[in-house]
């Protein structure tokens, strides 16, 4: 997923829910093709080697403490050699910036209100370049003092970043630039996208507001985040252990029940997590389930009253910027603009589903009338705790038809799988990732590998740092950081970095020493995308003949996680704020979902599925196999989650609002909303007792905006089918058809309109305005399950 990143008065948070395989297997029975000979090159050998092999990687990390001795920054930033140098990094960042406010504030002239929008551009990615790293470091850097000082560097920007949220003078001087046709006129489309996010921005910040209502929002936006903290914090059920009697445990996994703790009748299993999982999918018991799915499904009533204050907190900020709900504050810059287009889009895609749900059902049901276990079967119902049971069967009886061992991780070495990505990206759009040597102190983390990223026709465009291996203390979520985004760097930055730092290199100054390029067509000097690919696969030291071996699902989340790297390396922008994965966010996920799609490909997987050991293609049956268990209860996966993103439009929407604001939150009972959504809209009946809101933790990050990756797997389905053939007859791994993707989709970032970039990837004019019926055409292309 692309983490939090900044942009102007806010952070722009890009949503990434969950990824289930996207492809259906075509019946291709067939051993993938071979990888063609023009791949026998240096770098894409280097490239699967420093992943691969622990030899090759130790001689290749040390060549560059010899060729650069002194040492470093972290990312090359001059400023980070030590800890401390995020407080000297902050102080240099807030003079430059005050230096820009300055400049915009006292704007009168023609020409300097031509200025305003790469202006502020610019003292948005000063703000970003601190807050983008330093929310990085001090989540994943292994070195406490380094965590603390980003830390504490975070803060003081983020507080810099609310004083400007209290500065009208900037949104009067953007309004002035904007209201002169002279100026406006003059703008380039990126300009002018630029200048409508931050007036978007601006009207969610209450800085038109007196005094005191600037105040009262500030106060609100604070206590906001510390409840959004403890709320995700606090995401634990009401009863974390459950005692099951050993009569019920039939069907138990043998090994759970030798580990679990004993009690005097049976033993005790925790309520959420694998093994309650794993509970869930084989006791036969269905009383046992019963308890088990509704103890793991309540929350404590102290979560749930932090919840509905934080919802009350949310409403009284979207009243004080002048929004009748949360929803619709949220909503205004995104593709879908208000909760009645979510609302079709989402009852579009319901009903869609309700065919491919309906037949899921028919089947558990016909499972459950022949149960002996079963207790219910007077009722010929299927109830919620019965679906994860029902579905382990009809997995376990789509593998007993293959009968064919899974044996698919051995042609998915970490090492050929990033061969493979740099084979697709060249294949696609010209681009390839090349190992390059790190210098001391680049890197966090020993295992950290950097790639530069190289166009046929630009040069080097972007890099990318893969921390790609599990270690003690990491995060095990996968995600995409950005550190640095694409602008163009103006001769006058330049010149004023020489006259702040002599002894610098001009443009190195001007870049904190990170890295840049010219722009081969105009000589500009751009800063390039610097990301960091973060997953948690496990490392072999133990082992140090043998490479990394992924699962399939590991190779999907890695092709997912690319996607979004792509958008940052393609999305080179002029301006940062509309800078690669800094678009709407319900269209940030569309490049990582499409590519779930060419990591179920036949063709895609034959530039680089070949066993490790023996060097044999991987056989697409495999996958095939692997595809269609993973399809096994789709429908009713899809249906939990249009349910999740109508509780969330529900939760934000306007009836709470006035009800919170009105009764001071005491009328609102999130539980009894959440049961609303569910018997209007589910297909399973969802039990009177549970209260699984206060473990929805996406509301924090994603409020009124949970229907986003739906949305953008929907239209990732259609591009699939519509631009890339389905991946049919080398539509995979067409030049033209990738060409197509980029310079209508990719190239843009943020820049451009999301419908317009739509309407124009798939040649369909209908889009081009957006709008309510626009989001119900979404909704009916479905999810390209089938």
């Amino acid at each position: 997923m692309p983490r939090p990143s900044c942009r102007f008065f806010r952070l722009h948070v890009p949503s990434s829910l969950y990824r289930r395989s996207l492809h259906t297997a075509t019946g291709i029975a067939r051993a993938i093709a071979h990888v063609p000979a023009a791949y026998g090159t240096h770098d894409h050998v280097a490239l699967r080697k420093i992943f691969d092999s622990h030899s090759f990687w130790k001689d290749f990390s040390t060549k560059g403490s010899t060729l650069a001795p002194s040492r470093k920054g972290l990312f090359q930033n001059h400023y980070l050699t030590h800890p401390k140098g995020f407080l000297e990094f902050s102080k240099a960042t807030l003079e430059k910036c005050r230096k820009v406010v300055t400049k915009v504030a006292n704007a009168s002239s023609t020409d300097e209100l031509k200025s305003i929008p790469r202006d502020l551009d610019r003292l948005s990615d000063l703000l970003c370049r601190v807050l983008d790293v330093a929310d990085f470091v001090r989540a994943t850097h292994p070195n406490i003092a380094f965590q603390e000082a980003a830390s504490q560097a975070y803060g003081i920007m983020f507080e810099y970043m609310n004083v400007l949220n209290t500065t009208p003078d900037l949104k009067s001087q953007l309004q002035k630039a904007v209201m002169t046709p002279e100026v406006k006129d003059s703008w380039s489309e990126e300009e002018t996208m630029v200048a409508e996010v931050l007036l978007k921005d601006f009207s969610k910040s209450a800085i038109d507001l007196p005094q005191y209502k600037r105040k009262s929002f500030v106060e609100l936006s604070n206590d906001i985040s510390q409840l959004g903290q403890l709320f995700t914090k606090g995401m634990n059920p009401d009863k974390p252990l459950l005692s099951l009697h050993d009569r019920q445990l039939k069907g138990m996994d043998p090994v759970i029940l030798h580990t679990s703790q004993r009690t005097r009748a049976g033993i005790s299993i925790p309520t959420v997590g694998p093994i309650a999982v794993a509970a869930l999918r084989k006791l036969r018991d269905e009383e046992a389930r019963r308890a088990l799915y509704t103890a793991g499904r309540t929350s404590p009533r102290s979560q749930l009253q932090i919840l509905e204050s934080f919802l009350l907190k949310r409403a009284r900020v979207a009243a004080l910027s002048g929004y009748k709900s949360y929803a619709k504050m949220s909503l205004s810059d995104k593709l879908a603009k208000s909760p009645e287009a979510v609302s079709l889009f989402l009852q579009a895609l319901l009903n869609d589903n309700k065919p491919r749900v309906k037949s899921e059902i028919n089947q558990m049901l016909r499972l459950k009338s022949v149960d002996s276990a079963n207790t219910t079967n007077q009722r010929a119902q299927v109830e919620a705790w019965d679906i994860e049971f029902y579905r382990s069967q009809l997995i376990a009886q789509q593998r007993s038809k293959s009968r064919r061992p899974d044996f698919m991780a051995a042609y998915f070495s970490l090492g050929t799988v990033m061969q493979g990505l740099s084979r697709l990206f060249t294949h696609l759009y010209g681009v390839r990732l090349v190992p390059s040597e790190t210098v001391p102190g680049e890197t966090w983390d020993p295992d950290v590998r950097r790639l530069n990223v190289f166009d046929e026709k630009e040069g080097h465009i972007a890099v990318l740092y893969c921390d790609l291996f599990a270690r003690e203390g990491k995060n095990h979520n996968p995600a995409h950081f950005t550190l640095r985004c694409s602008r163009r760097i103006s001769p006058a930055e330049i010149e004023e970095a020489a006259q702040m730092n002599p002894d610098l290199d001009p443009i190195q100054a001007a870049t904190d020493g990170m890295s840049t390029s010219r722009r081969f067509s105009a000589g500009d000097v751009y800063q390039l995308p610097a990301i960091a690919l973060i997953c948690d696969f496990d490392a072999t030291p133990d082992r140090p003949q043998e490479p990394t071996l992924l699962s399939f699902r590991d190779v999907q989340t890695l092709f997912h996680e690319m996607g979004h790297a792509i958008h940052s390396f393609l999305g080179r922008t002029a301006l940062q704020v509309v800078s690669g994965t800094r678009c709407a966010t319900d269209f940030a996920e569309l490049p990582s979902v499409l590519m779930e799609h060419f990591a179920a490909n036949a063709a895609v997987l034959g530039l680089f599925a070949r066993h490790w050991q023996t060097d044999q293609p991987l056989p697409y049956e495999m996958v095939a196999e692997q595809l269609a268990v993973d399809r096994k209860g789709e429908g009713l996966d899809t249906e939990t989650q249009i349910l999740l993103a109508m509780l969330d439009q529900a939760y934000h929407g306007e009836l709470p609002a006035t009800t919170m604001i009105e009764e001071g939150g005491g009328g609102f009972d999130s539980t009894r909303m959440l049961q609303e959504v569910y018997d209007r809209h589910g297909t399973v009946r969802e039990l009177r007792e549970t209260s699984a809101q206060g473990m929805f933790g996406h509301l924090v990050e994603y409020g009124g905006t949970y229907y986003s990756y739906l949305f953008d797997r929907a239209i990732a389905g259609k591009i699939w089918k519509d631009v890339f053939n389905s991946g049919h007859d080398g539509g995979a791994l067409s030049r033209e058809r990738g060409e197509r993707f980029r310079e209508q989709v990719l190239r843009w970032g943020g820049g451009r309109d999301g419908w317009t970039c739509l309407a124009n990837v798939l040649g369909d004019d209908r889009l081009r305005d957006g709008g309510p019926q626009a989001m119900a055409e979404v909704g009916r292309w479905g999810l390209g399950i089938d």
